[in-house]
This record gives structure tokens, C-alpha cells and sequence, in this order.
């Protein structure tokens, strides 16, 4: 088992503002309400435990789940990076697989990570899974366990794109970029 650790840091610090935490509360309340008028089918009375049920739902929801804050820039980035590289990554392992000599070396290792943890650090390791012949395999706090097809393949640069994408996803509200 390799480790790969990288010379920069994308450690993140949010500040996640009231208005934020409203509107996040108000959309979750909806959604809540809505699923509760369609399990009821709509039935007027069944209000008097859905209120109860939709604002504790909402609350259990932010308690497990806080808001994370997102660019939508940073979205509209990561679009095509991921599907291109879905792409990429299924024309490889098909490659791989039927070709006569199975030109694998497989090798796990652990990917020391930048990002904050939660949401940004699960995004990534599903991201990850996608890269032509990677999987994760386990997320830890300071670093992601994951498989690679190919050790001698160009996989740490790659990494470090996803990560620097991912990065730029979840930092609308960057207070600090620190670097070693």
C-alpha cells in the first residue's frame, strides 16, 4: 500500500450565513411538505400531524445533514470534467478487460486529501470512483482509501484535478485558502 501525499493544501473554512440556513430550512420544509401532501393524498386533516412532522423533519434534517454552501459556477465546471471522464474511465476498464494480457497492476492507496470534511469530502470520493481505473474504498477524515487498475498510470495528477474541482465547488463563501 502506497501513500500519496500533495505539497498543497485546499483546507477550507466556511462561513455558512443566517440567510443561507433560512432559505436551506425553507426549501427542506417544503420538500418535506410536499412529500407529506403526496403520501396523504392531500387530505386537509392530516395537516394537524403533518406541521409537527414536516418542521421536525427539517430540524433532524439540518442536525445531520448542515448546509453546505455551493457555487453554481462550480457546477456548471464540473459538469463536463465528470462526464467526460465517465466516459473515459469505461472505454479503459473495457480496454483492460478484453484485452488478452489483462494489463493490470492493481495497488491500493491512500490519498491524503485537502478538503474540508462532510459533504466536499464524500463528493470526492464518489468523484474519484470515476476516474478511468479507480474506486474508493474507504473514506477516512485525513485520507481516502482507494483501488487503482494501474499503479504506474498518471492517477495522482488526476486526483489533484478532482480535488482542485471539487475544491472550487464547495467554496462560495471562502474566508481562507491556506497553502504549505
Amino acid at each position: 500500500m502506497r501513500t500519496i501525499d500533495q505539497r498543497h493544501d485546499l483546507s477550507l473554512t466556511f462561513c455558512i450565513p443566517a440567510i443561507f440556513m433560512f432559505w436551506t430550512a425553507c426549501i427542506r420544509a417544503m420538500l418535506f411538505a410536499l412529500i407529506w401532501l403526496v403520501l396523504t393524498g392531500g387530505v386537509i386533516n392530516s395537516w394537524s400531524i403533518g406541521v409537527p412532522v414536516v418542521l421536525l423533519s427539517t430540524l433532524v434534517s439540518i442536525i445531520l445533514l448542515p448546509p453546505t454552501p455551493w457555487s453554481f459556477i462550480g457546477l456548471i465546471r464540473i459538469i463536463p470534467f465528470f462526464l467526460w471522464h465517465s466516459l473515459c474511465a469505461a472505454i479503459d476498464v473495457a480496454k483492460r478487460a478484453l484485452h488478452p494480457q489483462l494489463p493490470i497492476s492493481p495497488d491500493l492507496y491512500h490519498y491524503y486529501w485537502h478538503l474540508s470534511s462532510g459533504v466536499p469530502q464524500i463528493f470526492m470520493a464518489n468523484m474519484v470512483s470515476l476516474l478511468p481505473g479507480t474506486l474508493s474504498v474507504e473514506l477516512h477524515d485525513k485520507y481516502l482509501c482507494l483501488h487503482v487498475l494501474d499503479q504506474t498510470g498518471d492517477f495522482i495528477s488526476q486526483l489533484s484535478i478532482v480535488e482542485s474541482y471539487v475544491a472550487r465547488l464547495f467554496t462560495p463563501t471562502l474566508i481562507a485558502y491556506r497553502s504549505k
